[in-house]
């Protein structure tokens, strides 16, 4: 039997412009807090809630995106993300105060969260079912070559004379682009009124007009991985410094996102065969494994072997759990599972450095990440216990 096209213009498209919208984001994540503290002299503080404001933001766009695309359509939802999106990246040139360069990150992440949720709720309709977790493997490595070609870009750009001004030019340039792109895709994707009564009769409380209930257990799940792994994400270099791998952290991201590259289409392919627990488990374990090797790292090769792990059970299971936040669901409300899914995982992604920053200076860096380690393997039961049990009876109802 033909398989069902997966490869088409309208897929291609949208993956570029995730991959775009997520370039100028990790790009401008490591270079923001160095240049308020280089342009306007800001304290470490400032220059934290400068480039830590626009994952709140982020995480505001999702939430009104996700409730506002069953009423108004992706399509919409998408074009606004873009414009705003590009016109905040372009007014960094024009931000001559630190209160407007913060106000414009916040605005900034409402764009990319509006943009995420649109791409992929957009995504999640054009995968053919029986194709899902290939699929949505493959759309998500654009967030993962952003997360590898981006700092390396920022950090590079920052180096050369004027680097800022030739950064904020660059993003500007690639956020215009994002909307000539989209020019071209025409789409007629269903549009369901959530906000008829007929339609949310059970509903008691405002807050489940912004969350999909049956893509919430998943959410969870991935909101722990998130703040366990967040550690990394702020403290690496830090953490690289201390026990003098400096050089070997520098090609974290690189390894990890090419262990993830190889093993997503993979992995995608068994999911659509054999479910989500076929992953998910073995995805945990192996991250576990992988922190474990991380916080005991004392030569380089021990670091990047981490990476490996950490590329292959963090960078799958983000994929699987998206698409399991969406085989759970109808496809009239795949907008509000995407939603959920990524305002969870955001949240812990930016409440746990946070969380974990307390207890660094007690404990020390190798402490926290053997308890991320730890962390990850209480995820085990916890998803059994949320998901895993009834894997088979909630994919097969929602196929």
């Amino acid at each position: 039997m033909e398989k069902e096209s997966l490869w088409t213009k309208e897929f291609l498209i949208i993956s570029l412009i995730s991959f775009l919208s997520m370039l100028i984001f990790y790009l401008s994540i490591v270079c923001m807090a160095p240049y308020t503290t280089t342009e306007f002299n800001a304290s470490a503080s400032t220059a934290g809630l400068a480039s830590g404001i626009f994952v709140l933001g982020s995480l505001c766009g999702r939430l009104g995106a996700g409730r506002q695309i069953g009423i108004v359509g992706a399509n919409k939802i998408l074009w606004i993300g873009l414009i705003i999106f590009a016109i905040t990246t372009a007014l960094y040139i024009a931000a001559f105060s630190l209160e407007l360069l913060i106000i414009n990150r916040f605005v900034q992440g409402l764009g990319v969260g509006i943009v995420a949720t649109g791409t992929g709720t957009i995504v999640a309709h054009l995968v053919p079912k029986s194709r899902k977790g290939e699929g949505i493997g493959y759309f998500s490595l654009s967030i993962i070559l952003a997360m590898a070609i981006g700092p390396f870009v920022g950090i590079m750009l920052m180096n050369v004379k004027n680097g800022f001004d030739i950064i904020f030019i660059l993003n500007t340039i690639i956020a215009v682009l994002c909307i000539i792109i989209y020019a071209f895709v025409k789409l007629n994707l269903p549009i369901s009124k959530q906000d008829s009564e007929e339609n949310e009769p059970e509903q008691k409380s405002w807050i489940w007009k912004f969350i999909e209930r049956k893509s919430l257990p998943i959410a969870f799940i991935a909101l722990l991985v998130g703040f366990g792994y967040s550690g990394i994400m702020s403290f690496i270099s830090f953490y690289a410094l201390e026990i003098n791998l400096v050089t070997a952290a520098s090609y974290f991201h690189l390894v990890y996102a090419i262990v993830a590259m190889l093993s997503r289409p993979v992995t995608g392919k068994l999911f659509d065969v054999k479910g989500g627990n076929m992953i998910v488990y073995p995805c945990l374990i192996v991250l576990a494994l992988g922190m474990l090797l991380f916080s005991q790292a004392t030569a380089g090769w021990m670091l990047l072997l981490a990476a490996g792990f950490i590329g292959l059970g963090h960078g799958n299971f983000n994929s699987i759990a998206q698409t399991i936040a969406v085989k759970v669901t109808e496809p009239q409300y795949f907008g509000l599972a995407t939603s959920t899914f990524f305002t969870l995982m955001n949240f812990g992604f930016g409440v746990g450095p946070y969380i974990l920053g307390f207890f660094v200076s007690t404990y020390g860096y190798r402490t926290i990440y053997v308890s991320s380690a730890i962390l990850f393997v209480i995820c085990i039961p916890i998803y059994h216990l949320l998901h895993g049990r009834r894997d088979k009876e909630l994919l097969q109802a929602s196929d």
